[in-house]
């Protein structure tokens, strides 16, 4: 295991958790364009539910890589499916926000399968 995986890790987990903790605490900058997109106020706990669990499996992932790869790939499922959101909002200049999430995932997987 290579000291640039278990730091981009740790950097996306905490990241992707960052993520998660500002929808909980509804934090305007998170939850104002999720209703500007249309995202349903039931639906932000389960996403908040979903990065956690995400950003956890990532760390749980240096130490048993199968949790691991299927955090990192729910991950990418989710930001994925938030870039599809944006641009079904037609909110273009929003797109970068969830690659900003989306590419230290990427990232720390694709060092995980250099590994």
């Amino acid at each position: 295991m290579s000291t640039a995986y278990v730091i981009v890790t740790v950097l996306a987990a905490a990241w992707v958790g960052f993520s998660a903790v500002s929808v909980f605490m509804r934090a305007k900058w998170v939850v104002g364009p999720l209703a500007e997109y249309g995202v349903p106020r039931a639906w932000w706990p389960w996403l908040g539910t979903a990065k956690a669990a995400g950003a956890a499996g990532l760390v749980v992932g240096l130490f048993v890589p199968a949790v691991g790869i299927a955090a990192g790939i729910g991950l990418v499922v989710y930001f994925v499916g938030a870039v599809i959101t944006v641009i079904r909002a037609r909110s273009y200049k929003h797109i970068p926000f969830p690659l900003l999430y989306l590419v230290p995932v990427v990232v720390a997987m694709a060092l995980g399968s250099a590994a």
